[in-house]
């Protein structure tokens, strides 16, 4: 039985064991200094004025309308890839399929078919349905496997190089997706990334982008630097056409194969191969025995709507459900779009969650109390003794635990004519994890045991306790933050959302979630809405441009609040349901948005 809340000699809730997250900010652009307040003076923000503040000053967009179908990714061309799909008569399944397989190919600095994710299904009439194919500690992993000789954490060790791969997962929960819930044949709905991995495609300015935060990474190896440079060793240019013909081949044998290709065939044989060779764990048993997991999604209620997210092995879907559970006990609506009250009931929530998610793990390995977290009861008391004018120092809610889980991952979206909706976020962890091809391969392989707790007790490098129940262990998954979410009414699904963001990934989805059903933003506004963040540790809400006015600013610094200017971070690809706003009726069915942050993403309607 849980025990109640231990409590501080102020009253406050005294949580578990969570700690601070790595305070990065979300894709290429990196840190850099941006104003904080937005120069309107009112007390809230302007939605549709969102992007003036922003380095491309980027105008209003009306969401993306389609009458039959939406896929939204952050890479326009495997957003086309899924509509052209459902336009041959695929459904969601066969859709999310071809995206990911292409966004292997179009974004490889997150796509991938050498990482892992989370996949949120929902059938029309049936219950949704989780899907863990998230990478696997190798069999020959072992607790203490990055500290030196006196126990201290030998840098670099879990993120670059071969001793940082997990057993990769995508493969497996694609093929076990297709074959399950598909209606095309796999050669249809793989045949399209085959072809932009074997003729290229003209690189855009985000993909120039991404590809320039790892140029040093791929001059020092002979396989990156064959694909992603020039032949002269210059990093590729806006303009360039990227062919991965080695890539190609690899796609082609799971399209004839199937997943047996990747984890009983050649591939594995070759993966195993580099990896023995360059002193990495994988082993033939590791690819053998790996198997995607079916989980039952967490589900949480706010203002009539069902929430439905990730469970562990993600603390992502807990804390969005905590945060939204303590919400709503507040009439968000009627206090304002990001006003000084709005933001202060907002903040606190999002501490208390953050400082909630107590030492979590893999549910194969560990008792998660999630009953208890997710209870209304106990929200309500949360709720009850958080103060609405002044700040609560994170100092009064109890250490907690957490993973150094990076930012760099990306999501995509897509629902069909019969109202199948998928959630999909999957990741290699870093940018191009851990910077090691497989072989001839021609694919990036994850840097996800970077995941796991290295030391557990103990701070790493950014300050961040390290979870007992987050420890390496053979075969375990690790803890991750990633929230694929669906949000229903009456049966049928309303919002389809997810981003990536490490850490901030809860805060991402709560900001469109409470765009679109507190203030009624449509899709696009929601997704462009500034966003601000607070986990715990650091004390500092982090804040983009625009986030807060300098009236909000000004009255919540009163109330012992500190902003921390951010760069901005997350990239959220969401569909929305009947109208490109709650309740409002569109000429279309199905409404897109995507995050215009870094270029190259896209929604399109079939």
């Amino acid at each position: 039985m849980m025990l109640p809340p231990r409590r501080s000699s102020s009253g406050l809730p005294l949580r578990l064991r969570f700690a601070a997250m790595v305070f990065l900010a979300c894709g290429p652009a990196g840190f850099s200094t941006v104003s904080l307040a937005a120069p309107a003076s009112s007390s809230a923000p302007d939605p549709l004025a969102y992007g003036k503040d922003q380095p491309d000053g980027l105008p209003p967009l009306a969401p993306t309308p389609g009458k039959h179908g939406m896929a939204v990714s952050a890479q326009k061309l495997a957003s086309d890839v899924g509509a052209q799909i459902l336009a041959k008569g695929g459904n969601a399944a066969d859709a999310a399929v071809a995206m990911g397989y292409a966004l292997a190919v179009v974004y490889p600095a997150a796509g991938n078919i050498g990482g892992g994710g989370f996949m949120l299904l929902r059938q029309p009439g049936k219950p949704s349905i989780f899907i863990d194919f998230r990478e696997k500690a190798p069999l020959a992993a072992s607790a203490d496997m990055y500290l030196d000789a006196k126990g201290n954490v030998i840098p670099d060790l879990s993120i670059t190089g071969w001793k940082a791969v997990a057993v990769p997962g995508t493969v497996a929960g694609l093929d076990h997706i297709h074959r399950k819930w598909g209606r095309l044949s796999r050669k249809v709905v793989m045949e399209p990334a085959i072809k932009l991995a074997r003729d290229g495609f003209v690189l855009g300015e985000g993909d120039v982008a991404l590809l320039n935060t790892s140029t040093d990474a791929f001059r020092v190896s002979p396989e990156a630097r064959a694909i992603f440079l020039r032949p002269d060793g210059s990093p590729l240019q806006v303009g360039d056409r990227l062919v991965q013909t080695n890539l190609a081949r690899s796609l082609e044998l799971v399209a004839q194969q199937g997943a047996d290709a990747f984890y009983k065939g050649p591939i594995a044989k070759t993966l195993v191969q580099a990896s023995q060779k360059n002193g990495g764990l994988l082993q033939a048993a590791d690819f053998e025995r790996y198997q995607p997991r079916e989980l039952s999604p967490l589900s949480c209620h706010y203002r009539g709507y069902v929430v439905e997210t990730s469970p562990p092995p993600s603390g992502g879907g807990i804390a969005l459900c905590e945060i939204l559970d303590i919400l709503s006990g507040y009439d968000m609506h009627a206090l304002g779009l990001h006003t000084a009250p709005a933001l202060q009931r907002e903040i606190e929530a999002m501490r208390h969650a953050y400082s909630d998610r107590r030492g979590l793990g893999d549910p194969a390995f560990v008792q998660n109390p999630v009953q208890h977290l997710l209870d209304p009861a106990y929200a309500a008391e949360v709720r009850a003794h958080i103060p609405t004018d002044t700040a609560v120092p994170s100092s009064t809610l109890k250490e907690g635990e957490a993973t150094p889980e990076k930012h760099e991952t990306t999501h995509f979206s897509v629902i069909d004519k019969d109202g199948f909706a998928i959630s999909t976020t999957y990741t290699l962890n870093g940018w191009f994890g851990a910077k090691v091809i497989g072989g001839d391969t021609g694919f990036f392989l994850n840097d996800e045991m970077d995941d796991f707790s290295a030391k557990p007790g103990s701070p790493n490098m950014f300050g961040i306790v390290g979870s007992k129940a987050n420890a390496i262990a053979p075969g375990k998954t690790p803890l991750s933050s990633m929230s694929p979410t669906i949000v229903s009414r009456n049966g049928k699904p309303v919002l389809i959302i997810g981003s990536p963001g490490g850490s901030r990934i809860p805060t991402i989805v709560l900001s469109v979630i409470l765009g679109v059903v507190d203030y009624g933003l449509d899709i696009q506004q929601a997704i462009d809405l500034p966003r601000l963040h607070q986990q715990w540790l650091p004390e500092a809400v982090e804040v983009e441009a625009g986030a807060v006015t300098p009236q909000v600013e000004t009255t919540l610094e009163h109330e012992g609040y500190t902003f921390s200017p951010h760069a901005p971070w997350g990239m959220p690809e969401g569909i929305l349901v009947g109208g490109p706003k709650l309740g409002e009726k569109g000429s279309a069915h199905y409404y897109g948005g995507y995050d215009r942050r870094h270029p190259g993403g896209g929604a399109t309607g079939e």
